[in-house]
């Protein structure tokens, strides 16, 4: 399957619903590009608009591709290969048409999700008859915006559990390792 992930820090939520810009973590990075690449995802975006957040993504990059750290652990250096930090969700798209030569199928998750368009089975067989890239969108802080959902071409059902209660937040890396191993064709 061919699948782009994107970590979308703008625009999103905040508890209140309204539209924020949430930071940058270094375990997100290093976490979410070792289940891409584990799950043979051909590119992370991280979507930031703030300057600072992208220097501070492209130093954590270029630290494990230059420094000593890439001699120390090559295999994160091999993770880390795959991951760009982008402005926007466009700026992504446009990344990923330049390489596949085709617009990719763009799919939001979320966990609060009231109405979604299918599961994992539903959009891999879309994926298999449309022959299209994925581009999967995960949000931070409160989940994706409405900005960003209105950009989506297929909204994902959410993860759900047996738990009785339902209780439903799960950390964004554990979500997206979920979502990778299903698309996978993992079954549980």
């Amino acid at each position: 399957m061919n699948i782009y992930l994107g970590l979308v820090h703008h625009p999103i939520k905040n508890k209140l619903g309204e539209l924020v810009t949430t930071s940058v973590t270094n375990l997100d990075i290093h976490d979410i590009s070792r289940s891409c690449r584990t799950f043979g995802v051909k590119n992370f975006f991280i979507i930031t608009p703030f300057k600072a957040q992208q220097e501070l993504v492209d130093s954590i990059l270029d630290h494990w591709e230059k420094d000593k750290a890439a001699t120390y652990n090559p295999d994160r250096q091999d993770a880390l290969s795959i991951t760009k930090c982008v402005e926007t969700i466009d700026s992504a798209v446009d990344s990923i048409f330049e390489s596949e030569g085709i617009k990719p199928l763009i799919v939001a998750t979320g966990a609060n999700f009231v109405s979604y368009d299918g599961d994992v089975s539903q959009l891999t067989k879309m994926l298999e008859i449309g022959n299209m890239p994925c581009f999967l969108l995960f949000g931070t802080g409160w989940g994706l915006h409405q900005l960003a959902l209105e950009k989506a071409d297929f909204k994902l059902s959410p993860i759900s559990s047996n738990n009785t209660d339902d209780y439903n937040h799960l950390s964004v890396r554990s979500a997206v390792a979920i979502y990778l191993d299903r698309l996978s064709g993992n079954k549980i």
